[in-house]
């Protein structure tokens, strides 16, 4: 229900520009994955501990999603994405002080700010991207940009295992290795140069994006819309109620995996490598995300969408199952190939949870953009770890997938399908 794009106008340009916003993104939030063995090892933290970092940078998503699309609704889009990308830039500043202290609370301040920034970038660059350009090129326009978003992930923790990881005594001594006080201060010191590297370009792409003359996106009928949607409720549509347990369990389990990585893969029962080795296998589980969604992208061309999650989520519970029992290298990589199983799950769960819902589409989303908040629970993962053993609590993970086919087998049936918006005249 917007209105239809001007004739003659170029969105090439912008879209490449906005595409930068979903690979920084991606990025920033999987230079996590090598950051949490590093600070583990910095602060002598508890698995609970260390998952608790991730926790508070999935609460920023429930707590910054309401406030950014008021800050949106008052300002426009292209500020904000001005303003989401400052807000990142200070908290990676943050970062580099939290580094000097050192400070764990001070870490976990920080990378709420720059999560909560990332959360704003969401919520206004995700919308933007689907309706500037035809409208019957938004799908493909946004599945462009995930796939960029995919390549910041990929190439993330080569960044983290070098900068982070390769330049700390912690990361390149092997598992067990006790650190004094003064390795510890020295590890903690060399998170300030690639923190410092990325609010470098996070100012830049601001300033870049505030002087850009980004197309105008269209508006919506509000009038019409709420019309619509009167006497209507999202509660009558099953795909949705049980899409938004879908998306918050899903986060737990690719989380859970993306997070205790390295610390698993680095035991010496099973790959007995040094966290800035095991950062680099890192890689491979998230490049197998980015070839999983372009494969299968063309296979649901030509299969049903939820059947072809069904058949992922089965692949994804054996894997994990098998990490849970096996040992050696069949447990790394039985581990990294469940990132190519997990590829298609949140784009998947997302198009199934918003079908059929006519008018109420928008309000549906926002409901599943909020349920990413799910990765917070990655604690509980590590609570698991800490008491049960780290091998053992990817059993929380095989669950998981258990969910998720559920949901693509039963859970993901339309009912009571609303009819499609009434489309605006363009002006």
């Amino acid at each position: 229900m917007l209105h239809a794009q001007p004739a003659g106008v170029r969105y090439g340009p912008a879209l490449t520009l906005l595409a930068s916003l979903f690979f920084m993104w991606g990025f920033i939030t999987v230079i996590n994955n090598t950051l949490l063995p590093h600070l583990r090892s910095v602060f002598d933290l508890s698995y609970t501990q260390t998952t608790l970092i991730e926790s508070v940078w999935f609460i920023a998503y429930f707590v910054a999603s309401i406030p950014s699309a008021k800050l949106i609704e008052r300002v426009g889009y292209q500020k904000s994405l001005v303003v989401g990308l400052l807000i990142m830039a200070a908290g990676a500043l943050g970062m580099m002080l939290a580094a000097s202290i050192p400070s764990y609370g001070v870490t976990l301040l920080m990378l709420f700010v720059i999560a909560s920034g990332i959360t704003l970038l969401q919520v206004a660059a995700n919308p933007y991207v689907a309706v500037v350009g035809k409208p019957e090129t938004a799908s493909s326009r946004l599945n462009l940009v995930q796939a960029l978003n995919s390549a910041g992930t990929m190439l993330a923790p080569l960044f983290g295992a070098y900068l982070i990881l390769g330049r700390s005594k912690g990361g390149t001594s092997a598992a067990g290795t006790v650190l004094t006080d003064a390795e510890r201060l020295a590890d903690a010191h060399s998170v300030i140069l690639p923190y410092g590297l990325v609010a470098v370009v996070l100012v830049i792409l601001a300033v870049v994006i505030a002087k850009f003359p980004l197309p105008a996106m269209g508006s919506a009928n509000s009038r019409l819309a709420k019309e619509q949607r009167k006497n209507l409720s999202l509660w009558n549509h099953r795909n949705l109620v049980f899409g938004i347990p879908a998306i918050f369990i899903y986060l737990i389990a690719e989380i859970g995996v993306a997070n205790l990585f390295v610390n698993f893969v680095s035991q010496p029962d099973i790959a007995n490598l040094t966290h800035e080795q095991a950062g680099k296998y890192l890689t491979f589980l998230w490049g197998g995300m980015m070839i999983g969604r372009f494969a299968g992208s063309a296979i649901m061309q030509r299969f049903d969408a939820g059947k072809v999650l069904a058949f992922f989520s089965v692949g994804a519970f054996i894997v994990m199952i098998v990490t849970v029992f096996a040992s050696g290298p069949v447990a790394m990589w039985s581990l990294i190939l469940v990132g190519l199983f997990h590829s298609i799950m949140f784009p998947t769960i997302f198009t199934l949870g918003i079908k059929g819902l006519g008018p109420l589409t928008e309000e549906g989303s926002g409901l599943l953009v909020m349920a990413i908040a799910g990765g917070a629970l990655v604690i509980v993962q590590g609570w698991l770890a800490d008491n049960f053993g780290l091998q053992n609590s990817f059993i929380l993970t095989a669950v998981c997938e258990l969910y998720v086919l559920f949901y693509a087998l039963w859970g993901s049936k339309v009912t009571n399908a609303e009819p499609d918006l009434v489309p605006e005249p363009a002006e």
